[in-house]
């Protein structure tokens, strides 16, 4: 675990900002239309997790997993499909980092069962996901490869590395969520609801995973 209080005065200033506009993203913006004001808010309350992270001394995977993320929310915010791809591009490349730092972390292979677990959630998306996201499903394959490969990275982690295994398994969630409300699901209250809820998901499971990054650079 990490104490709070050991991180700079810097540090903890980012990390109070990030807390009040992830608040903000999800309170007032989560259901509402796209705006440059929404862009800007939920961008924000990731970007200053990054900046928490850098101003923590953090590892650089930890810093640039969040950058990625943090653009990765800008462009997924903006209305255009150009803009989904790039966001969604920006996201698989802060997994493909988030792998890069949790691989030395751990000790493979995963455990049997939870790992067979994610590999089956991932072949159902075949019949479940991939035959509703027509010129988006390689795309989407893609993505679901390498995020599984970012959750399973997290599940070879010791017991210790609770936080980093914590925010890996609510950003697998908070996907799995959002791919059923953009692909299966219709305009309605459930659909609604569900974004408040993967929006808790994902930046609860952004901010585990500062945490736990920087409580791993003390071993």
């Amino acid at each position: 675990m990490i104490d709070l209080l050991s991180l700079s005065p810097v540090a903890l200033v980012f990390l109070c900002m990030a807390m009040v506009f992830a608040l903000w993203q999800g309170v007032i913006y989560a259901d509402a239309p796209a705006s440059a004001a929404k862009s800007a808010v939920k961008t924000a309350s990731v970007a200053l997790l990054a900046l928490t992270a850098l101003a923590a001394g953090g590892p650089l995977w930890l810093v640039a997993g969040l950058a990625l993320g943090a653009l990765g929310d800008w462009c997924l915010s903006r209305p255009t499909e150009r803009a989904f791809l790039a966001g969604m591009g920006a996201f698989a490349l802060g997994h493909l980092v988030y792998v890069a730092g949790l691989i030395p972390l751990g000790s493979f292979p995963p455990p049997l069962v939870p790992a067979l677990a994610l590999l089956v959630l991932g072949a159902s998306t075949e019949i479940s996901l991939a035959p509703r996201t027509g010129a988006l499903r390689w795309p989407v394959r893609g993505y679901v490869v390498i995020i599984l490969m970012m959750a399973l990275a997290a599940l070879a982690l010791p017991a210790r590395h609770g936080l980093l295994i914590l925010g890996a398994m609510a950003f697998l969630t908070s996907d799995l969520l959002l791919s059923i409300e953009m692909f299966c699901l219709a305009d309605g209250a459930l659909r609604r609801a569900l974004k408040y809820l993967l929006w808790a998901l994902y930046w609860g499971g952004q901010a585990l995973i500062l945490l736990g990054g920087l409580a791993a650079m003390g071993g």
